[in-house]
Order: C-alpha cells, then sequence, then structure tokens
C-alpha cells in the first residue's frame, strides 16, 4: 500500500512538474526553471515507473540506462547551430522506442491471449504514430544537416501513393482491430509507417523545416498518449498530450507566421527551386564594405538588425553584440526583428541571441516592429532571405506571395550581408537585394561583423 502511494504521488508531482515547465518556458526569465522542472519531473516518473512491483528485469534497465547515457551525452555538446537537427534526433528516438514497446506489447500479449479490440487499436496507433515519426525525423535531420538535398524532392503522383500507404495502414491497423489474431497484418502497418514516414519529409523544403519539426514534436507526443494507455500509464498520458498539443499549437501557430496551411506544408514541395527566370536577370544589387556599413550604422539615429540562419551558420551573435554594445553606447536606438520562422526549428534566433547575452527587451517580434520600420534609418540583414523578402507584398505570382514578412525595405537604409546572392531555402530571388536604399556586404557574417565592429571602433578611437 505504501509504495502504490508512493507511486501515485510521484506521479501527481511528475505531472504538475511538467505542466509548470511549460507554462514557465513561455518567457525567458524563468527559461531554465521551466528545464530544471521539466527534468526533475520526469527524473519522478522515472522513480515512480521503478517501484511498480511488476517492473522486473533491473539488470537490464540498469545496461539501457547506461547505452542511453553513452549516446545523450555527445548529443547534448552539439553546438547551437546544430540544435534543430539534434531535435529532430530526439523525436526520432521517442517514435522509435513508441513503436518497439507497441511491436512487443502486440507479440507478448497475442502469445498470452489476452489482446482485446481496445489493447490492439491503442497498439495499432502507437505503432503507426511512432514509426512514422522515426523515419520521418530521421529524413528531417538529414535535410537540416544537409545529408539529403534541403530542396523538395517530388515526382508525379507523390501525394497519391503518400496517402495511399497511409490509407493501407490504416485500413489494415482497423482490421486488426477487429481480428487481433492476424498477426501477418502487423509487420506490414510497420513496413507502410516506415516508408510514410521518409516520404512524409521528402518533398518538403528547407523553408518548412521550423514547422516539420514542431509537426513531429506532435507525432512523438501522441505516439507517447497511446504508449500510455498500452501500458496503463497516467503519466505517460499526461506528458505524451502536454507534448503533443504544445507541438500541433507552435505549427500552428508558425503556419499562420507564413500565412499558410498544414496541407500546404506537408503537401505544397514549398522550396522548389524556381525555373520560370534566371535568379536576377538584368537586375544589379549595389555592393559596398565593411567600413561603409559601419559608417552608416555610426551615423544613424535607430538601427534594427534582422537575424537569420547565415548568422547560425557563421556563429556571428556574439559579434553581433559587439556591434549592439557599440551603437548603443553611442546613444543609438537598437532593436532586433525577430520573425516566427527564421531559422530552422522555432525560436531559434532568440536562442543564439540569448547565448550572446543580448538583452531580451531588445528583440521584437514581426508584427510589432513593421510599424516602426518605415521610421527606421538603417536595417542590418544578417543572414536571413526569405523573411525580408518584398516579393511576398508585392508578386502574386511569389511562391511565398501572403506569408508575412520583415518589412525591411521600408527603411531608410537597408544593408545586407550574405555570401552570395544564391536564393534562400524557398528557392527564389530576393528583391530586397536589388532595391536602391540596400548596400550588399558579401562574406562569411562573423568575419564581416567583426570588421564592422573594428571599424566602428575606430571612428570612437577605442
Amino acid at each position: 500500500m505504501m509504495r502504490s502511494h508512493a507511486i501515485q504521488a510521484s506521479y501527481f508531482a511528475a505531472a504538475a512538474l511538467f505542466i509548470l515547465s511549460l507554462r514557465w518556458m513561455s518567457a525567458p526569465k524563468t527559461a531554465r526553471r521551466a528545464v530544471a522542472a521539466g527534468a526533475a519531473g520526469m527524473l519522478l516518473a522515472v522513480v515512480g515507473t521503478l517501484l511498480d512491483p511488476h517492473i522486473q528485469g533491473y539488470v537490464w534497465i540498469a545496461i539501457a540506462c547506461a547505452v542511453g547515457t553513452a549516446i545523450g551525452i555527445p548529443l547534448s555538446k552539439v553546438p547551437l547551430t546544430a540544435v534543430p537537427q539534434r531535435t529532430a534526433l530526439s523525436h526520432a528516438f521517442g517514435g522509435l522506442a513508441a513503436g518497439l514497446v507497441g511491436t512487443a506489447k502486440y507479440f507478448l500479449w497475442l502469445d498470452e491471449g489476452v489482446l482485446t479490440p481496445f489493447r490492439t487499436g491503442a497498439i495499432a496507433i502507437e505503432v503507426i504514430l511512432g514509426y512514422l515519426t522515426f523515419t520521418g525525423s530521421l529524413m528531417a535531420a538529414g535535410k537540416l544537416q544537409e545529408i539529403v538535398p534541403t530542396r523538395p524532392i517530388t515526382y508525379r503522383g507523390q501525394n497519391l501513393v503518400n496517402l495511399s500507404l497511409l490509407a493501407i495502414a490504416v485500413i489494415s491497423a482497423t482490421y486488426l482491430v477487429v481480428r487481433p489474431d492476424q498477426w501477418q497484418l502487423f509487420p506490414l502497418i510497420i513496413l507502410l509507417s516506415l516508408a510514410f514516414g521518409v516520404l512524409l519529409i521528402v518533398p518538403i523544403g528547407g523553408a518548412d523545416m521550423p514547422t516539420v519539426i514542431s509537426l513531429l514534436n506532435s507525432y512523438a507526443g501522441l505516439a507517447a498518449v497511446a504508449m500510455g494507455f498500452v501500458l496503463d500509464n497516467k503519466v505517460l498520458i499526461i506528458a505524451g498530450a502536454l507534448d503533443g498539443s504544445s507541438g500541433l499549437i507552435l505549427s500552428i501557430i508558425m503556419c499562420r507566421a507564413m500565412n499558410r496551411s498544414f496541407t500546404n506544408v506537408l503537401f505544397g514541395a514549398f522550396g522548389q527551386v524556381q525555373t520560370g527566370a534566371v535568379a536576377g536577370q538584368g537586375r544589379t544589387s549595389k555592393s559596398g564594405t565593411p567600413r561603409d556599413a559601419a559608417e552608416l550604422l555610426g551615423n544613424a539615429s535607430t538601427v534594427v538588425i534582422v537575424p537569420g540562419y547565415g548568422m547560425a551558420v557563421a556563429q556571428a551573435q556574439h559579434r553581433i553584440r559587439e556591434i549592439y554594445d557599440q551603437l548603443t553606447r553611442r546613444g543609438i536606438e537598437v532593436r532586433f526583428a525577430i520573425h516566427p520562422v527564421a531559422g530552422r526549428m522555432p525560436g531559434h534566433m532568440n536562442v543564439l541571441l540569448a547565448e550572446a547575452e543580448v538583452p531580451y527587451e531588445a528583440l521584437v517580434e514581426m508584427d510589432d516592429i513593421n510599424h516602426d520600420l518605415p521610421q527606421t534609418d538603417v536595417v542590418l540583414v544578417v543572414g536571413a532571405n526569405d523573411v525580408v523578402n518584398p516579393a511576398a507584398r508585392n508578386d502574386p505570382k511569389s511562391p511565398i506571395y501572403g506569408m508575412p514578412i520583415i518589412n525591411a525595405d521600408k527603411a531608410r537604409f537597408v544593408i545586407a550581408n550574405k555570401r552570395s546572392m544564391n536564393p534562400g531555402f524557398a528557392g527564389i530571388d530576393n528583391d530586397l537585394y536589388y532595391a536602391d536604399n540596400t548596400l550588399m556586404i558579401f562574406g562569411d557574417a562573423k568575419a564581416v561583423l567583426g570588421e564592422v565592429v573594428k571599424n566602428l571602433g575606430d571612428d570612437t578611437g577605442h
């Protein structure tokens, strides 16, 4: 009885900590507390589960913990630029765990003759979601790491093939619920789910990766819910529901930020290279030097910095912080414009700037900063591309038309730092780079911004 009470108490405390962790994640000041709360909740959930008298095989559990720790420690030490793909790998592990547990339980209960329609249905949901999350997340990680092409890979009738695979898996699972003893269908369901996960991500372009990452997070959470029903574990149901719902809500928010729907993200092949015209045909851009950029920034009264994935790749966030310090010491107002889908994962730019200890109050969301950009002297765009492309407002034929952007082009001057004039993940040319008020500074962001810092310091005699 005492052990039962201890288990229930640990589960209750774990569930409360999971909820508090999500709540505290909504504000940067409490984010560290949120991480600690989530980790403590997971520890309590694991300890409570190990107290269950039905648990056996502690030696195997200890071995699994050791192997998991050996894998987890190196994964925790990846650079911030690799956090999106590491997150995708975490989703893959979660999906695989759910799929394997469901597979083991099906054949165990089949052998014991205790499979019921409810148990079979829960297992089927767990297996389908788990395995498609596993392969889908591996493909997402591969795209983010550029092991597989980041552009959409499409072919005629692709959506029909994908949906047919899913439909066959669902129909097979439904029949299995009616006839749980038809075990031959189970391997088919697994194979179809694995294939669907791969084919679901293949046609999705790099521009949609932030939404895909949060959506896969939702799938992993839903798989955990089904696993909770299979294992009759309430805290797993609660944790999975929180994970699944938060991932879904975040995906909806990000789709709204791009003015697109789930179906467009999943089946629209956004990011396909445009072949209708040669990029930049008949247009020229103005290029300058870091000293030119330093002069423009040093003579401004208001500056807005727009970070993008190029900043993450170059790990230039610390140089941006130095520019921020140099300008604010001169009395220049400096703020950062954050687009909801900038980078490769939700909140990517916020995390990088926080690492450089940029004051959070200086970070302004897209909708709030756009009102002030017409009165802004200089906008510094660092590695951002599609999220500042005026074609989203001006060109009805553009694939990103209607997508809300940061209206950098409305500022008095724009300084854009890129390695080259190559298009971004959407595969289209950026009209901003050819505007009369835009000065292009080509080169690695870390090196270029370092020179800008140096020139700003020379101007002030430091």
